[in-house]
């Protein structure tokens, strides 16, 4: 069982004691210090949120609106929504922060609160870290009766956000609409359900959908990676479908099966949907140091810089103000576009990926094989307190000291036919290990190589 307090959130999994996993008391202690925090500041004492499908959901939502408005602080309810579409709804509704109850690709017996300010943005690590500091002091203020927060329900947010992405200038809606796209949609049991096919009824796109119903029961991990994919590639060969598409339960996360079942790549998710953009908004791209050099290369053809962040997403989206990027994200399958807001987003994501491919009029396998063609091995290992994980860097650091180093976020190495990154992860108790080279056998030598260190 785990429970982890950091700059981005608090996130662990249900049941058990206080302290260790993410328990009722908990949840109300880290939200009355994100309250402490927001009550501090010069903004509107007014929280969006919003949860995904998962079982623990409404419990953690409630627990944490009703210690909001024990602060005198007033809450906008969403309900089921997505990370994106609370993130939207934070500035339409003039509210000073938003919390969006969700551990994103973790399993089901996992839940989080992720913290976004007044613009809908996760909140800097300089804010996440007094947050942290005041769940520590557990001194806390609440309101008296008289000055208690108000409640009030809002059940039009995702529709919001649709028509957002839909009079986009990105969103091609009159090409998709006669294309006659056919796709299967994983749901994975969560609000992808609820969010994607309005989407795909406005696009005029036929679609199957699976996992759609028993909410938080996933159906299999719910990581959009090509290992658990398998009933989608399966569905979308059986019903001779154009496209899979596959998203994670709070809908930030995007992938895509191709026409004969194998995977488009979700590391390429980024890379097709910059592809769409440049053409049309020449101008920077972001990636973090994770994510393949594909995106480099694409934002290369269109003649702009391409930039590498630390991973995470704050990080990301503060590298593409610096340099005023047109689109950015990670490799996980996070596509951000900042037209539309700072923010990964699955649904802003299918509506461009459907309007390249009815663009070029190709299959998803000949789109995918424009690109520059590398291979990712995602690897990792259990963070336990054996592991001394700044004396692993430091010895892999004097190893590969001929090679090319970058110590923005752990340690990357960039070989000449490829690349390894190590870092400790921001939501699990593991460090993870990615290299990327023209092949596989290369990326796991490569892999191999540092592992042999460890």
């Amino acid at each position: 069982m785990t429970l982890i307090k950091s700059i981005s959130g608090i996130r662990g999994t249900i049941g058990g004691q206080s302290g260790e996993n993410l328990t009722p008391v908990d949840i109300v202690e880290c939200t009355a210090a994100f309250g402490t925090w927001l009550i501090r500041k010069k903004v509107p004492h007014k929280v969006v949120v919003g949860r995904d499908g998962r079982l623990s959901g409404s419990i953690v939502s409630q627990l944490s609106i009703n210690t909001l408005l024990a602060m005198g602080i007033d809450v906008i309810d969403l309900g089921l929504s997505t990370t994106p579409t609370v993130e939207m709804a934070v500035p339409r509704h003039n509210a000073g922060a938003g919390i969006i109850f969700t551990a994103s690709h973790n399993p089901r017996e996992w839940n989080a609160l992720k913290f976004l300010n007044e613009q809908g943005d996760f909140i800097s690590p300089e804010d996440g870290q007094t947050i942290v500091e005041l769940v520590q002091s557990a001194n806390f203020d609440f309101a008296p009766i008289h000055q208690l927060g108000k409640y009030s329900k809002y059940d039009h947010a995702i529709d919001d956000h649709l028509v957002e992405i839909l009079k986009s200038d990105y969103a091609d809606v009159a090409s998709v609409q006669h294309a006659g796209i056919k796709v299967v949609v994983d749901c994975i049991n969560s609000t992808g359900a609820l969010s994607v096919p309005p989407l795909l009824n406005a696009l005029n796109v036929e679609y199957t959908l699976i996992n759609n119903d028993d909410f938080g029961n996933f159906a299999h991990n719910p990581e959009p990676l090509p290992a658990h994919l398998a009933m989608l590639s399966e569905k979308v060969k059986e019903l001779g479908a154009d496209l899979g598409i596959s998203v994670d339960p709070d809908v930030d996360r995007l992938a895509f099966v191709c026409e004969d079942g194998s995977m488009f790549g979700e590391e390429y998710t980024l890379v097709a949907v910059a592809d769409y953009i440049l053409s049309r908004k020449p101008g920077n791209t972001v990636s973090n140091l994770s994510s393949t050099r594909a995106l480099a290369d694409i934002t290369k053809r269109y003649s702009g810089q391409y930039s590498a962040a630390a991973v995470g997403e704050v990080n990301v989206v503060n590298e593409m103000k610096r340099v005023n990027a047109v689109i950015g994200g990670e490799g996980n399958g996070g596509v951000i576009v900042p037209d539309l807001h700072y923010g990964r987003d699955a649904l802003a994501g299918i509506a461009i990926f459907l309007s390249l491919i009815a663009e070029k009029r190709m299959t998803a396998t000949a789109l995918r094989a424009t690109y520059p063609h590398y291979e990712i091995i995602k690897d990792k290992i259990s963070l336990t307190p054996e592991l001394n994980l700044d004396e692993i860097l430091s010895r892999i650091k004097v190893a590969f000291a001929s090679e090319k180093l970058n110590e923005i976020d752990g340690l990357k190495i960039d070989f000449e036919n490829g690349w390894v990154h190590m870092r400790k992860s921001n939501t699990e108790p593991i460090v993870r290990i990615y290299a990327e080279a023209a092949s596989q056998e290369v990326a796991q030598n490569l892999i191999d190589k540092v592992k042999a260190i460890i």
